[in-house]
């Protein structure tokens, strides 16, 4: 069993299915089984699947004063988080509204209150990361000071960016320059892939990058291995929710890796997590065992690797 720190934000989401993105006008659209409300944001999602897969899980966020944890852990969970480093420290809890298509393209609105002028506790930061094998950060400001801690403890880090935009550049320099493991989606990337990756890997010196690109699939870069391939998605049964596929992928990856070393091996398992996971509806729906993984990935690449 691993030890992880996860750092982000947990937000209530309204997940609606829409035939293409960008959406076009309609007055009033009635369609049955579309819309979904329920807990969501990057770090809460890769807390469920990384405690699904059996590690241990500290997920440390924020909340509004006023909330109740069943915010994060909702009755009849398959899989349950511990909710001691999920402070009250909001005026009100982030929340979103997620649009998606079969071409797993998104459109999400967000509102995520006071939670960039909030801090965090220090001091938990300090305790908790000192405990861990790995650090996982979002982008969220209250992370920030968590890069410091984890350069000073000798602690990897893994940095989920989500979309790499040119503006959005000064606000991401301290997570893209302390990353050892980079995931980034393509969304908005107006560079050719290879390229992207190859210049992010020049700048930045990550031991790792995904760029995730949807029903695509991904783009693997591993420095120490000198890897740069590409993976095409894996098929296991019909999609029905490709929100939070992102933070399956990137969890499962990270479980594997941090067990095995082997970059190749982990993200094959991830793209077998992801393909499962978008079957579902709910982010704690539809996790893939360890041993279910082992079962698909003989059946797909036979070699068991």
């Amino acid at each position: 069993m691993s030890k992880f720190l996860v750092a982000g934000i947990v937000q209530k989401e309204t997940i609606i299915k829409v035939d293409k993105i960008p959406i076009e006008y309609s007055g009033v659209t009635n369609k049955p089984g579309t819309i979904f409300i329920s807990a969501g944001g990057d770090a809460y999602n890769e807390s469920l699947a990384l405690k699904w897969l059996g590690n241990s899980v500290d997920f440390m966020s924020m909340v509004g004063a006023d909330e109740s944890m069943e915010l994060v852990n909702p009755k009849g969970s398959e899989v349950t988080l511990v909710t001691d480093y999920i402070l009250p420290r909001l005026q009100n809890t982030p929340t979103a509204a997620v649009f998606y298509d079969e071409e797993r393209k998104q459109q999400i609105f967000e509102d995520i209150k006071d939670l960039r002028e909030t801090a965090y506790d220090i001091h938990l930061f300090e305790e908790r990361a000192a405990r861990a094998e790995m650090l996982v950060l979002s982008n969220a400001n209250f992370c920030r000071p968590l890069i410091g801690i984890g350069k000073e403890l000798r602690k990897p880090i893994a940095v989920n960016i989500r979309e790499y935009q040119e503006s959005k550049v000064c606000y991401n320099e301290d997570y893209l320059k302390a990353a050892d493991i980079l995931y980034v989606s393509d969304d908005h990337l107006i560079e050719e892939p290879y390229e992207f990756v190859k210049s992010l890997a020049a700048k930045y010196r990550p031991e790792i990058i995904i760029l995730g690109q949807g029903a695509d699939g991904l783009i693997l870069y591993d420095k120490n291995k000198n890897i740069i391939a590409h993976y095409n998605t894996v098929r296991t049964h019909g999609l029905v929710n490709t929100v939070g596929a992102g933070n399956a992928l990137f969890s499962c990856f990270l479980h594997f890796y941090n067990k095995t070393q082997d970059s190749v091996f982990a993200v094959k398992n991830a793209l077998l997590f992801a393909s499962y996971k978008i079957g579902f509806m709910g982010t704690s729906n539809g996790f893939l065992t360890e041993e279910q993984i082992v079962q698909w990935r003989n059946l797909i690449w036979r070699d068991g690797r």
